[in-house]
């Protein structure tokens, strides 16, 4: 039997709705206001009950009719048989919606609503149900237009957006169903199918990544909820809701291996762990992965095999801060889709279009949506060679931006001169010292001229040098446009300076890092080199990370620690890539034990030892947390130990967070536990302002060696480190 009925969407995604239930089975998919007319069997109903990714609600046409008045109301409701619908026992709650009418009151209209259906069957079967506005057995719309009447039964209950698995949100939550609208307006059923990954930079609480798993893998977005809100509706077919339930069941178990990579990121640790909530009700773990990291370090899924979708909502400037603040936040992600997601698509959820703009990326294609009352544009992109240059590696392709702008221009400014003259002086006098001391990665250039805010390190391996460019970030007082126009000049003339072939530059943007920032993915290239500080090898890896795996302003505190290694057991702390220790190890230690919380750095200390030839048992590398390892009852006493913690970190312990100010004192003293009675503590801090509390201290023997510890290509450059030698008193 067919049925009239009616779906409710969000504003401008009937179209994508009608496809949908046209794909279910429905016919006469009519787009309205507000949703779309279509006609069909209960069992298609029941399909867009369980299956509509789009709709908010799925309402069965009961009547229609004028109500110009009251009692015209009355009488239409009336005219309905409820014995049909409703348990003279059971429970209803009406919901009114009125507009151009002469009745403009709702509740009045849902009160008269609820009066004839509970008076016919009063009068019909001796007794009334009563109104329940939570859990209804029915749950009755009326919507009068032009006093026009539409009388409908709510099959669902609440609105579809609801799937089940999301309890908690972030700041700025987007609706389920709008964001799956979001991703079938970009294509991404088709970039799935093709086997393509998505990438969310900003995803909150997960809800893109979670309803692009569900899409990909033929997940029924309504099998969390699996209840149907009409279950104690006298029409209900139990029977047929239970077998389309099941048809679901397997379609998901068979669809799971289609999911592609589905990748997210955000910088804030509390929504990461909602995202890992969801993710887990939604029964996808393993299928979706998310991350903490800023904007800068959202990259493909390493097990990305072709190019995909990023998409993004992120902050409009309403509620969570001015829109002048987020321009940097808008720029950054235009960059990052720039630099790294060549031949990608991508879409941009923005209310605001000059934060759109501050993308710099032309959309090929956009659209209007609302994202509740907010109105939004919907920016697509397509990250294809007219944007930058595709053959060039993650990382190069500023540089070779930065020359195509320079050369545009008829010249450059007197300091482009200054910069590359200076850059090759450096050069031609760090080349001759690197030589007589074997070292094959060095800092060439640290902001010696203010106006060109870069750390520049020269790398040789084998007969191929590379370098690695990283900007400080420009004071507020800095002209920013000028500033840019700086850096592109820098840039253009190293590969000529500095004779190295533009994909062989590498350009970071450096900043304040926070918690285990430092330590983050960026990208997945891979490219591992192996580069030589004396008669020691290390393996560096210029573009993943932040960090390349080699702290060159440590060369000298690790050569003191391979001195002071001699017959000793050395014992290293945020040991990271294991440096430190293959310089004790060298020195001739009895032992190391490396102790770091990232597995991949200590898989690359277990390589940088192997490297040099020493190994187990003697050389341990342990994945731990310290301050969790430093709390145990010592088992062991170390001769030397070198504490070089972060400079913030997440901690379980000291109120939450590690900040080495502030608990300086409490690491070294839990360190000292460890050490020996006659043992030497190296303890190292980047921190610029860093103070040590010598007062807190003062029963120890302390030596500041921050001054002889400053290598050679570091003399520009005092501040970079602290470092002190402290031991008990006799």
């Amino acid at each position: 039997m067919s049925h009239q009925f009616f779906a409710t969407c969000p504003k401008n995604t009937a179209d994508l709705l009608a496809a949908e239930l046209a794909a279910l089975g429905a016919v006469e998919c009519k787009e309205r206001v507000g949703g779309v007319a279509f006609q069909g069997t209960l069992e298609v109903a029941y399909r867009a009950c369980l299956w509509s990714r789009i709709a908010n609600r799925v309402l069965l046409v009961l009547a229609r009719f004028p109500a110009p008045d009251a009692d015209s109301l009355y009488a239409g409701v009336a005219a309905v048989d409820w014995v049909e619908h409703l348990s003279p026992t059971g429970t209803l709650a009406v919901d009114a919606v009125t507009g151009r009418s002469q009745l403009t009151h709702s509740r009045f209209i849902a009160q008269r609503v609820k009066d004839a259906v509970v008076d016919q069957l009063r009068d019909a079967l001796g007794n009334r149900p009563s109104v329940d506005t939570d859990r209804p057995d029915v749950r009755l719309n009326l919507y009068l237009d032009q006093d026009q009447a539409q009388l409908t039964l709510d099959l669902v209950g609440e609105s579809l957006h609801r799937r089940g698995y999301r309890t908690r949100q972030g700041a700025a939550p987007i609706k389920e169903n709008l964001a799956a609208a979001i991703l079938y307006r970009a294509g991404w059923p088709r970039i799935a199918r093709s086997g393509g990954s998505l990438v969310d930079p900003m995803c909150g609480s997960g809800t893109f990544l979670i309803e692009a798993a569900m899409i990909a893998g033929d997940i029924a977005p309504g099998l969390l909820r699996n209840v149907l809100g009409a279950a104690r509706w006298c029409g209900h077919d139990a029977g047929l809701w239970r077998q389309l339930l099941a048809e679901a069941e397997a379609r998901r178990a068979a669809g799971r291996s289609a999911i592609p990579a589905i990748v997210g990121y955000d910088s804030d640790p509390s929504v990461i762990h909602t995202a890992w909530e969801n993710i887990d009700r939604a029964e996808l773990r393993g299928h979706v992965h998310v991350e903490r990291h800023a904007i800068e370090g959202a990259s493909p899924p390493h097990d990305a095999n072709q190019p995909g979708l990023v998409v993004c909502n992120p902050p409009y400037g309403e509620r969570l801060g001015a829109a002048e603040e987020l321009v940097d936040l808008y720029r950054t992600l235009g960059a990052r889709l720039r630099e790294f997601f060549v031949g990608w698509e991508a879409i941009v959820l923005t209310a605001n279009p000059d934060l759109g703009n501050a993308l710099g990326i032309k959309a090929h294609r956009s659209h209007t949506l609302f994202n509740g009352a907010l109105g939004c544009r919907l920016l697509r992109f397509r990250l294809t060679p007219e944007f930058f240059n595709p053959d060039l590696p993650p990382g190069s392709a500023r540089v070779a931006r930065a020359q195509q702008r320079v050369a545009k221009r008829a010249e450059s400014s007197p300091g482009a001169a200054m910069f590359a003259n200076r850059l090759a002086k450096n050069l031609r006098a760090q080349a001759r010292w690197a030589r007589r001391e074997n070292i094959t990665c060095y800092r060439l250039y640290d902001a010696d001229m203010p106006e060109y805010s870069l750390a520049i390190d020269l790398y040789h391996s084998g007969d191929a040098r590379w370098v690695h460019v990283q900007e400080y970030a420009a004071p507020a007082s800095v002209d920013e446009a000028r500033a840019r126009a700086r850096l592109d000049e820098a840039l253009a003339v190293m590969p000529e300076v500095l004779e190295v072939p533009t994909e062989q530059i590498i350009f970071k943007r450096r900043q304040r890092q926070r918690g285990t920032a430092q330590y983050e993915r960026l990208a997945e290239a891979r490219n591992f080199l192996d580069v030589m500080e004396g008669d020691l090898k290390f393996r560096v890896n210029l573009r993943d990370y932040l960090d390349t795996g080699l702290f060159f302003d440590h060369r000298l505190t690790r050569g003191l620690i391979r001195k002071r290694a001699t017959d000793l057991d050395m014992l290293n702390l945020f040991a990271y890539t294991g440096t430190a220790s293959v310089y004790a190890a060298a020195g001739g230690a009895r032992t190391t034990t490396s102790i770091d919380m990232s597995a991949t750095y200590c898989q690359w200390a277990r390589q940088n030892l192997a490297l040099n030839g020493f190994g187990l048992p003697a050389h341990q590398v342990v994945h731990a947390e310290c301050l969790s390892w430093l709390d145990r009852e010592p088992d062991s006493a170390y001769g030397l130990i070198f504490l070089d913690p972060p400079t913030f970190s997440n901690s379980k312990r000291m109120e939450g967070t590690l900040d080495v100010q502030r608990d300086h004192v409490n690491l070294i003293e839990q360190s000292l536990r460890w050490l020996a009675p006659t043992g030497t503590l190296v303890f190292s801090t980047n921190l610029r302002r860093f103070r040590l509390d010598t007062v807190a201290l003062g029963a120890l023997n302390l030596r500041d060696m921050s001054r002889e510890t400053l290598p050679a290509d570091f003399k520009r450059n005092t501040r970079i480190h602290q470092c002190f030698e402290i031991s008990r008193r006799p």
